[in-house]
């Protein structure tokens, strides 16, 4: 019989729905985020999700990039989960202590967290940031899309990190 040859895309000119295609055929989603765990986020955090995060979350709320907890290097974060940069790495809701705008969406299991910032309208940069020199962050792909095309494409690796 015959085998069936993967289906290969190139993930940097690849549109959201096609990564996130990939991302639930081969790494590890969780279920997806009701209507309600959308709105009720939302309306606790303050800002909406925008189409890009929106898109991710009613596809799988959280999912752990190549392989799972605890040795995932990407483990982008379920809504209940999410929290303002600040309380996440200093445990400290202060303005002198980073925007109130940077939340922690990814959890790189190393005292390095991905931020996204919801300073501007969506789609929504991300910022890298690492305990040890936060609130100094820098960013790193200028949307959802861009930072999961560039980690799918690292192999695991830390993508910002080899720049």
């Amino acid at each position: 019989m015959a085998q069936i040859a993967p289906i290969v895309i190139d993930t940097m000119n690849a549109t959201l729905e096609q990564i996130l295609d990939i991302v639930l055929r081969e790494h590890h989603p969780h279920p997806p985020a009701t209507e309600r765990e959308i709105a009720d986020f939302e309306a606790r955090a303050g800002w909406r999700l925008g189409p890009e995060l929106r898109a991710l979350y009613s596809r799988c709320n959280g999912v752990e990039l190549f392989v799972p907890l605890p040795d995932a290097r990407y483990s982008i974060l379920s809504l209940a989960e999410l929290q303002r940069a600040r309380v996440r790495i200093l445990g400290i809701d202060d303005d002198t202590m980073g925007s109130a705008s940077w939340w922690t969406l990814v959890d790189c299991q190393d005292s390095d967290f991905v931020l996204v910032d919801t300073a501007g309208p969506a789609p929504y940069p991300m910022l890298d940031a690492y305990h040890g020199t936060y609130p100094q962050v820098r960013k790193i792909a200028s949307s959802l899309r861009e930072f999961l095309a560039r980690s799918l494409e690292s192999k695991n690796r830390l993508f910002w990190l080899n720049e």
